[in-house]
């Protein structure tokens, strides 16, 4: 027989925790060996009296059952084993994984629908950094991955593009024109936004302090022009923004409060 002509033996299906998955397959796996009505129906139990040919099959039978021992042994980690009492045939070790997950799996399954939803209906809020939202996220993904759904780089990218801020709406736009998406990790799209998020703090002081200078500028203004007219034309003037008087500084004594033609120490 040649290399080409041997069957390849496929590999035990080892147990996560997920009792339907597992059982499904590794069923798949007993019977291609002619292994699985053992644990169905277990070992035939003797009578008082057996025969020679009853003693000689349930002789066979025991020796299949090794087997199927053998298998479900290298499947389960050996922590779950310990919590299993009663390892006498292959049937017994059977029951208990099935009394023991196939209920969790259940209600890992209405969990799991829990967070999809959830996972679909999250956005991020307005005021909140992009670390924090990729790490809520990224939470929701790890608790879908441990009930059974494992989410792909790609859904989480669509995800977080289209359920940022609207103040991203033009960096989602430039990631979207010259990224492919399919080939964008998960890695890459958190850096992009983490410079843009930056870019927008920076520029938010800068704003502030053309502000306050305006402010002043149009203030400094005021005072001057009431200090050479006397006359205090243009007050509350068409087309005039109001202004705060406490603001202005005198230019005689240079305290606050007041216009220079105002100002005491004229009047002395």
């Amino acid at each position: 027989m040649t290399s080409s002509d041997k069957f390849i033996q496929p590999a035990i299906p080892r147990f996560d925790g997920h009792y339907d998955f597992w059982s499904m397959i590794m069923e798949n796996f007993l019977r291609s060996k002619e292994l699985w009505p053992l644990v169905i129906d277990g070992i035939p139990k003797l009578g008082p009296t057996p025969t020679k040919a009853q003693q000689r099959t349930t002789s066979e039978t025991q020796l299949k059952d090794l087997k199927v021992k053998i298998f479900l042994f290298q499947a389960i980690d050996r922590e779950i084993l310990d919590t299993i009492l009663d390892k006498s045939t292959s049937q017994a070790i059977w029951r208990s994984i099935q009394q023991k997950y196939q209920g969790s799996t259940r209600v890992k399954r209405a969990q799991l629908q829990a967070l999809r939803r959830e996972f679909e209906l999250l956005a991020m809020k307005d005021g909140k950094k992009i670390d924090n939202y990729l790490g809520l996220t990224l939470s929701i993904v790890n608790k879908m991955k441990s009930n059974g759904k494992v989410m792909d780089s790609n859904t989480m990218v669509s995800k977080i593009l289209r359920s940022l801020t609207a103040n991203f709406n033009y960096v989602v736009c430039a990631i979207e024109e010259s990224n492919d998406l399919n080939n964008l990790s998960l890695d890459e799209l958190h850096g992009s936004l983490l410079v843009h998020e930056q870019r927008m703090q920076n520029s938010q002081p800068e704003e502030q302090v053309l502000k306050v200078m305006y402010d002043d500028r149009v203030g400094t203004h005021r005072g001057r022009g009431r200090g050479r007219n006397n006359h205090g034309h243009g007050r509350g003037g068409r087309g005039r923004q109001s202004f705060n008087k406490a603001l202005i500084e005198c230019f005689q004594c240079h305290k606050l409060g007041h216009f220079q033609y105002e100002c005491p120490d004229i009047t002395k």
